[in-house]
């Protein structure tokens, strides 16, 4: 392997590093997709199977919990075991179970399949990579990398949604499972052969690194047992518990609402499948200019003031929701416009918070439990949203509660304090245990 990068590396003008982070953003992608299969599913099962909003909101919610759930174990995995071999089998999962859901005829068939099978996979590829990817290879340009990462997941829906909707409008929702199936194999030899652990493996050091080239130590403790070690420090550290809050409210007005019901939403509207998915596309396409250009911002200004005003603006964007589908034209272009560019543009900042606070070596492990929190705000999210909807038989109530604890969410940011907290008190990593 280290062969082939190193032509690669003689055939191009500029660093690897920036290779790392097509491959890693070509991987997140694909999970993405994978991850927001289910919303064009949720009318096709309704009706082969008859299967309820309530029963395949649960579905969903439980991927979206072990989504979460998996972060820390897996960022501490990768410390332990490597990224290359844990990327492997996650990827692995998402190909077996998206493949294997196309047999399903029962509720827990969906559970197995999408709930624990993919939401396992999926966990390991999200931004707890990003963040170890982020912290192993680069020194300077952090806020940028993980910005340009973060987007990874919006693109993703930007270049799935649309097909996948027409796909079940016209093929059947099986040819969807296949499709993201086929993506997840195909990633396995991308990984295999172009991701090398880290940067001393091919004679580099981390980008923007000034200082002697030494290798970080690996630890040798139980994966579960870094995980909880850093919760362990990390739980006595106020920050830790506004970042998860936050995070938690995040996890709530994206994922678990907008991303989960937002296709549905629209087919309360009168619209189609695709329209919906379209929509979602373009909002998708928004946030990969505005996530990476808070990346940009998050390498030169206050974090805490950015997620202040992510969170606020986005909280007036969900409030405004109900009303948009009564505006013609304007409404939801005007929605998408604001809602789109804010959408995951919260977790450069707040990964630099967490930099800042736990260190570079605790961080990924860290962000794991509060990506955790956000995922759990995602599974909640999803559960309510759809409970509301059909005891209510609208999103109207669902919108405007989430849009008001975007703003909670605003007030609570202002109160961190993002000070580096010592390694005694902190969520730091231990090399060897």
């Amino acid at each position: 392997m280290n062969k082939l990068i190193q032509s690669v590396q003689a055939r191009t003008p500029f660093s690897y590093v920036w290779i790392i982070v097509a491959i890693i953003f070509l991987i997140l992608l694909s999970a993405a997709g994978i991850r927001a299969t289910p919303s064009v599913m949720i009318m096709p099962l309704e009706h082969e199977f008859g299967w309820s909003l309530t029963t395949i909101s649960f579905v969903i919610s439980v991927n979206i919990a072990l989504y979460g759930l998996i972060g820390p174990f897996s960022a501490a995995a990768m410390q332990r075991y490597g990224i290359r071999p844990v990327v492997l089998g996650a990827l692995a999962l998402l190909a077996l179970g998206t493949f294997a859901s196309t047999f399903m005829t029962m509720p827990w068939h969906m559970v197995l399949a999408w709930g624990l099978v993919v939401g396992a996979g999926s966990g390991v590829i999200a931004n707890t990579l990003a963040a170890t990817i982020v912290g192993r290879w680069f020194e300077t340009r952090r806020g940028l990398a993980m910005g340009l990462l973060t987007a990874s997941a919006a693109t993703g829906q930007m270049v799935f949604l649309p097909l996948m909707a027409y796909m079940v409008e016209h093929f059947g929702w099986r040819s969807v499972a296949i499709l993201v199936a086929t993506v997840a194999a195909i990633a396995i030899p991308l990984v295999a052969l172009f991701l090398p652990e880290r940067p001393q493996d091919i004679g580099m050091k981390r980008y923007g690194q000034t200082d002697e080239m030494t290798a970080d130590v690996a630890s040798t403790a139980n994966p579960l047992k870094i995980a909880f070690t850093a919760l362990g420090k990390a739980v006595k550290v106020r920050d830790f518990w506004l970042l998860f809050f936050s995070f938690f409210i995040c996890g709530m007005s994206t994922n678990g609402y907008i991303g989960s019901h937002f296709i549905a939403m629209c087919g309360d509207h009168g619209m189609t499948p695709v329209a919906g998915a379209s929509i979602l596309a373009m909002m998708g396409m928004l946030d990969l200019i505005g996530t990476t250009m808070s990346g940009w911002l998050s390498d030169r200004f206050n974090a805490r003031v950015l997620l202040f005003w992510y969170y606020s603006l986005r909280g007036l964007a969900l409030i405004f929701l109900p009303n948009a589908f009564d505006i013609m034209y304007f409404g939801l272009p005007l929605f998408a416009i604001f809602y789109g560019l804010d959408w995951i543009a919260t977790v450069p900042p707040t990964v630099r918070l967490a930099n800042d606070v736990f260190g570079r070596l605790a961080a990924p492990i860290v962000f794991g439990w509060i990506v955790a929190g956000h995922q759990l705000g995602a599974a909640s999210a999803t559960l309510l949203a759809g409970f509301l909807r059909h005891s209510l038989g609208s999103y109207t109530v669902a919108s405007i509660l989430m849009g008001l604890a975007c703003v909670i969410a605003a007030i609570l940011v202002l109160r961190i304090k993002g000070h580096h907290v010592d390694q005694s008190d902190a969520a730091a990593t231990p090399a060897n245990s």
